[in-house]
């Protein structure tokens, strides 16, 4: 474990990604302490992902400030949907021998002309 050095100030780390218990030890590490409003038993939380935080990472903090972590998405925030994709307009063509080839028509045209 990285201990820091006792300055009064500390940069919060990216905890965004990290399961609870690794976002638990880089806190610890860089000197922050962690509140999660979503998580009652986020000290027994420890397999779940860390979606978004504040304040963000970089940011220089009092040594022992807290840092809120989220591991919900708040409403209409990620969820994994990349939004509606279809139906596409316009929509492609057809392929295959259709493409390929130009359509038979009447197999004695060309004689009766």
């Amino acid at each position: 474990m990285l201990i820091p050095p006792k300055t009064p100030e500390v940069r919060v780390p990216k905890l965004v990604g990290l399961m609870a218990m690794d976002a638990r030890e880089a806190a610890t590490a860089q000197g922050v302490l962690l509140a999660a409003p979503d998580r009652p038993d986020f000290h027994r939380t420890v397999v779940d992902y860390v979606v978004r935080q504040y304040p963000p990472p970089g940011v220089e903090v009092p040594r022992g400030a807290v840092v809120t972590v989220w591991f919900d998405f708040a409403e209409g925030e990620g969820g994994g949907g990349a939004g509606v994709r279809e139906p596409r307009l316009p929509k492609p063509g057809g392929g295959g021998m259709q493409r390929e080839l130009d359509q038979p028509g009447d197999t004695f045209e060309a004689i009766t002309r």
